[in-house]
């Protein structure tokens, strides 16, 4: 059976985690990687990946030489989190003829905040005869895909709340910073305002792909960032919180439509939430006839999520028709299990 051969862009955490998994299913092949980090350059990716053994495949620092048509059927990018910073590279994947997954955030639902970028990739994707998808765990999946799924067994619908609580402390100093954890209260402030602290990336991603799939029409999205004061000390390696201090970032995103609330997704995130006795988990509340409440706690590991629903969702966009995707306009993905990459292409 042909293998779906796969170029892996970013060696990041996320990156370096979507290649292994990438390994261990049966129809997936990697042919090549790319990363501009100067150690990773000119190395084998199983060393890159530490596996004890060789791939035969080099680790690049351009993407040179390794798209071609008919050679690669997709190229899965963890570079960045925002359409605008990393349309250059997604460009140079589509025009090359091969198909694309990216889990930058905004790219779950790039005509949310980048209606134009959105717009042209369409046409080159359409041109070129390839299919782009953004996604991940959130947005992507949890605070989105998986409330449209679920309002399916829903006669009408009148009102959505979703949640995400979850644990940041697996996370390194670049998510410590954006999240404002170990700020004081002012220094957070000063850090929404500056955009240095950006909370959740993709609520109106989220928010615009719900709406979108249940045929509401979105008047305006608004977005709350409160700092989450740390009553007790914490501690990462990476960051030391003292009481007082700031934990995380509460995050709120809302959507109107005609002037009503109807779409409303809160994520909570800070280190060791549970010093203070809060549980973590995925939370879906769909109010209509009937009512639909879902939880899960706790939460789906954001890091394997996002690996695992990106390489689930890679036979869904090698068959898919021309254009860029949504998660809700391709088929339900399912875990790769077996010959099922070969099966679902």
């Amino acid at each position: 059976m042909k293998k779906i051969k796969v170029v892996q862009w970013g060696l990041g955490a996320m990156g370096s985690g979507m290649a292994k998994l990438m390994l261990e299913k049966e129809g997936l092949e990697i042919v090549g990687a790319i990363d501009t980090r100067p150690d990773y350059i000119g190395k084998d990716l199983g060393e890159v990946l530490k596996l004890g053994r060789n791939l035969g495949v080099k680790v690049q620092n351009t993407p040179a030489g390794l798209l071609q048509k008919g050679k690669v059927d997709i190229c899965m990018q963890a570079i960045n989190s925002f359409t605008k910073d990393c349309f250059g590279d997604m460009k140079i994947v589509v025009e090359s003829g091969v198909n694309l997954i990216t889990i930058a955030e905004e790219m779950a639902m790039p005509e949310a905040q980048q209606p134009e970028l959105a717009r042209q990739l369409d046409e080159l994707a359409q041109k070129n005869g390839v299919s782009v998808l953004g996604t991940g765990i959130n947005p992507g999946f949890i605070l989105d895909a998986q409330v449209v799924m679920l309002s399916a067994a829903c006669l009408n619908v009148t009102r959505i709340e979703a949640a995400r609580i979850n644990d940041l402390s697996p996370f390194g100093p670049t998510v410590m910073k954006t999240q404002g954890v170990g700020a004081t209260p002012e220094e957070f402030e000063r850090g929404i305002k500056s955009g240095e602290i950006v909370g959740h990336i993709g609520f109106p991603e989220s928010i615009r792909m719900i709406a979108q799939a249940l045929g509401l029409k979105i008047d305006r999205i608004e977005e709350t960032r409160k700092p989450i004061i740390s009553n007790v000390y914490r501690e990462t390696p990476h960051v030391k919180v003292q009481p007082g201090m700031v934990a995380g970032c509460e995050h709120v995103g809302v959507g109107y439509c005609n002037g009503k609330e109807v779409i409303k997704l809160v994520h909570p995130q800070q280190i060791h939430p549970h010093l203070e006795g809060v549980k973590t988990g995925d939370y879906i509340n769909i109010f209509g006839d009937p009512e639909v409440h879902m939880s899960n706690q706790p939460e789906i590991p954001g890091g394997k999520g996002t690996m695992a629903v990106a390489v689930n969702s890679i036979p869904n966009v090698v068959r898919a028709t021309p254009g860029l995707k949504s998660m809700v306009d391709l088929p339900i993905p399912g875990c790769l299990m077996g010959n099922s990459a070969y099966d679902r292409r």
